[in-house]
């Protein structure tokens, strides 16, 4: 009951710039996208690892410009003519073809282009040599993993979503021993909500320590 009490209090906010947790490791990134509609020709890349943040920071570019979310296999280029558009993981598997208007058309009054991917555009396959020079040119913005400003910023904001309020020595403590992604943090938040609701214990170190050491465990 008390679980379900603070997961109902929680928020779902849509991304947002305001809610996208910065540090040094994204600094630029979120400076380069904040540029928009200042982008060179219209476009640009937003790269990073997985659970670094691009998505969030991409889905809030999204919202501010009013973005259409394009189809990776089959972009509706009609709909895209004349204003901003997001086209997520434009490095695994898009059509060449839609890929190479949507650049073209980011450039037109009104328009505009950001795709979100883990590997720069001039390593993307293709066959369409008029493509292949536009990746090669296509500006990018790096996010970097996670460093300890971020991480401890979406920690907090993972235990605020669940009405947790931890003692301030559980943030270092988790900083210094988990992985250094941001889907990681959420699921060693949420882990530690539901030890702590099964046993009836507060969430501490001691409850941190036992959970991360746990996660590190082999299985049987």
């Amino acid at each position: 009951m008390a679980r379900q009490l603070r997961l109902s209090l929680g928020r779902d906010a849509p991304p947002s710039f305001d809610e996208f947790v910065r540090g040094p490791s994204n600094a630029e990134a979120v400076a380069a996208v904040e540029a928009w509609p200042r982008w060179r020709d219209g476009c640009l890349t937003l790269l990073g690892p997985e659970g670094a943040g691009k998505s969030h920071l991409a889905h809030a570019w999204a919202t501010r410009a009013d973005a259409l979310l394009a189809d990776p296999d089959d972009p509706d280029l009609g709909a895209a003519a004349g204003r901003p558009v997001l086209l997520e993981d434009a490095d695994r598997g898009v059509s060449a073809e839609g890929l190479f208007h949507l650049i073209n058309l980011a450039a037109q009054e009104g328009g505009g282009l950001l795709l979100t991917a883990r590997t720069l555009p001039a390593t993307w396959p293709t066959d369409l040599p008029d493509l292949r020079s536009r990746l090669n040119a296509l500006p990018v913005a790096q996010i970097a993993p996670p460093d300890d400003t971020v991480l401890e910023g979406v920690l907090r904001r993972f235990f605020r979503d669940r009405n947790i309020r931890p003692p301030e020595a559980v943030y270092p403590y988790l900083l210094a021993r988990m992985p250094r992604s941001i889907p990681d943090a959420e699921s060693i938040v949420q882990r530690l909500d539901e030890a702590g609701d099964e046993g009836f214990r507060p969430v501490t170190r001691v409850l941190a320590r036992q959970i991360l050491e746990a996660r590190d465990r082999p299985d049987p």
